[in-house]
């Protein structure tokens, strides 16, 4: 039992979770209720949700290991690796879920009859590597590269479930739906960008200990907290934009996305240009999960705007 709980909190079940809410939202709450062409049936969508979580959580586990000597400062009481589960297990479970996720990849991307598809899976799943055991230690550009691989978690149920069934004659609408998931997918990468900034800002001990190159250790702590404002800004103003030009119609949709999102992430942004204790980054970062979970959410909305708009 103490095993099975300390591998779930090595893979991050939470994230899992949420990956797997958002693709089903987008499966069953989007695509499936407006009949949008898709070549993936029940079966094969669910093998994708799996591939999907097997790399990501082969993710995780190879930045646990990369991260134990800054984690040992950071947050010694949530070290896992070399403690509840060696490094040697570890391992051997990031290579088992990369070759399930990868096999799997290929699997599905030639059922669609995309097999050149299968690449993504292969560069993902080495990118995560990467990032653990280099880019992260780099100047924002593993801040950059982490959060476009979570925004793929989004992307990848268009690639494979409404790319391949594109026909000259839906082709207007494939489009349609596919630049909804793109939106979401660049609202997911903003707010896990200031996510991953202030995470280095939290971890700024550690990560000086292990000679990282982060934002905060090149700039500043201070200065840091003060790009987390700026770069803040920049989705409230889009979800502001959304709801002016899509929304003001819809009262319901409205005021979802007022209360829910753009509200929490006007307190994020006011809040943010004064933070300076490690706890009130790490409320920084609660507020930003929900605002990623109630983003989720708004799927089930979509069959209201458009039967409203």
């Amino acid at each position: 039992m103490h095993f099975m709980i300390s591998f779930l909190n090595l893979i991050r079940w939470q994230n899992l979770v949420l990956i797997i809410l958002v693709q089903v939202l987008i499966k069953y709450a989007l695509l499936n209720v407006f009949n949008v062409a898709a070549k993936l049936d029940t079966l094969h969508f669910i093998l994708l949700v799996l591939a999907t979580v097997c790399i990501a959580a082969s993710g995780n586990i190879i930045n646990d290991i990369y991260d134990v000597e800054t984690d040992t400062i950071n947050k010694p009481k949530m070290v896992i690796v070399g403690k509840s589960i060696s490094e040697k297990m570890a391992f051997n479970w990031f290579i088992c879920l990369s070759v399930l996720g990868v096999g799997l990849g290929f699997y599905i991307s030639n059922y669609v009859g995309k097999s050149n598809f299968a690449a993504l899976f292969v560069i993902i799943s080495a990118l995560l590597y990467v990032y653990a055991s280099y880019l992260k230690q780099t100047f924002l550009i593993g801040n950059i590269v982490v959060s476009a691989l979570v925004s793929m978690s989004i992307l990848i149920v268009g690639i494979y479930d409404i790319i391949p069934a594109i026909t000259n004659q839906n082709r207007g609408t494939q489009y349609l739906f596919f630049e909804i998931l793109r939106d979401y997918a660049v609202f997911a990468f903003m707010i896990n960008l200031l996510r991953e900034i202030l995470k280095d800002i939290i971890d700024i001990d550690g990560d000086y200990n292990a000679k990282m190159k982060t934002l905060p250790i090149v700039i500043g702590r201070k200065r840091a907290t003060k790009v987390v404002f700026f770069l803040s800004l920049i989705p409230l103003f889009a979800m502001v934009y959304f709801i002016i030009t899509y929304l003001y119609k819809q009262p319901i949709a409205v005021t979802y996305f007022i209360v829910l999102i753009v509200g929490p992430l006007l307190f994020f942004s006011v809040k943010s240009f004064s933070a300076e204790t490690k706890k009130e980054l790490h409320q920084l970062s609660s507020i930003l999960k929900l605002v990623m979970l109630f983003g989720i959410l708004s799927l089930l909305l979509y069959p209201f705007i458009f039967n409203n708009a």
